[in-house]
């Protein structure tokens, strides 16, 4: 990578680390106050790659000085079993960040598992009450982690958003529509794209600050990038590569060579969003033990 095109990079590592030191500052003067900030991630089966996420959860929390609790169960775990699981964990004092880490087994419903967490607890904002108050811009509500980290990302790199043409690729649940929401509320003028936008390249290249969401490998190429745009990139993609030892690497949804030669900014994978995930996770559960204590 060549000097013109590091300069370009917005360092996700970089900034989640600021994230966490901010959240163990702030967890500390919580447990000055008598309340350890805890979040509870429940697995549900041995998938190998959910299996090493919780892990680097877990461990994030114990370095900011929080309470991290992982709860394995076994894959044949019923969803009734599972619900009232999270019955005991709504109504426990010392959990203040509950995560169920998706997907769960095929006969489990997310949805049932997602509406069974009390709002109030549900830092990876997925549940209705918690989609609504990010929608209306209400302060209390959690936002998803990842476009909640894209939003600081933005703001750590000096991007101005307020009155930006932002383009989101990507309609997605976790990504797309609250980042969408959390834009309106900072004033950009959004379009959403999705399979069905018609003359896509040419939507993309309006945008003052592209996001791409949409889980397919390089898929936004440099010819559907205004000059001096912005560009965001959450896709994590595994693509085959016989060169390297593992047999495969880790692209993200942007043709990231050519695309960070048009661009004025940009966010590498890995080491872009992805870090900032688990740090507005843990952002999440703090602001969920302060609430507690209003």
């Amino acid at each position: 990578m060549d000097d013109a095109v590091a300069d370009k990079l917005i360092d996700g590592v970089a900034v989640a680390k600021l994230v966490r030191a901010e959240v163990a500052k702030d967890a500390a003067a919580l447990i000055a106050r008598g309340v350890t900030p805890g979040l509870t991630v429940v697995l549900v089966g041995d998938d190998p790659a959910s299996a090493v996420y919780v892990r680097s959860k877990e461990k994030a929390c114990i370095e900011a000085g929080m309470n991290g609790v992982t709860i394995r169960l076994p894959a044949e775990t019923t969803q009734d079993e599972l619900l009232a699981l999270i019955d005991k964990l709504n109504v426990d004092p010392t959990v203040h960040g509950i995560l169920v880490q998706m997907p769960p087994p095929k006969h489990i419903n997310p949805q049932a598992v997602i509406l069974r967490i009390a709002a109030e607890k549900d830092v990876d904002g997925f549940h209705p009450v918690n989609v609504g108050r990010i929608w209306i811009g209400e302060k209390s509500g959690f936002a998803p982690c990842t476009p909640a980290g894209v939003m600081v990302l933005l703001e750590k790199a000096g991007v101005k958003v307020s009155g930006a043409n932002v383009v989101v690729l990507g309609r997605s649940t976790i990504v797309g529509k609250p980042m969408t929401s959390l834009l309106v509320n900072a004033s950009a003028t959004v379009t959403v794209c999705h399979s069905k936008t018609k003359d896509l390249a040419a939507v993309t290249r309006r945008a003052d600050i592209l996001i791409a969401a949409i889980g397919r490998p390089e898929f936004v190429t440099a010819d559907m990038v205004k000059p001096g745009a912005v560009v965001i990139d959450v896709g994590i993609n595994r693509v085959e590569d016989a060169t390297q030892k593992k047999g495969y690497r880790i692209v993200g949804d942007v043709a990231f060579a050519t695309v960070s030669e048009v661009a004025s900014k940009i966010t590498p994978v890995p080491g872009g969003v992805g870090p900032m995930t688990i740090a507005m996770l843990l952002k999440n559960t703090v602001r969920a033990a302060a609430q507690g204590l209003a």
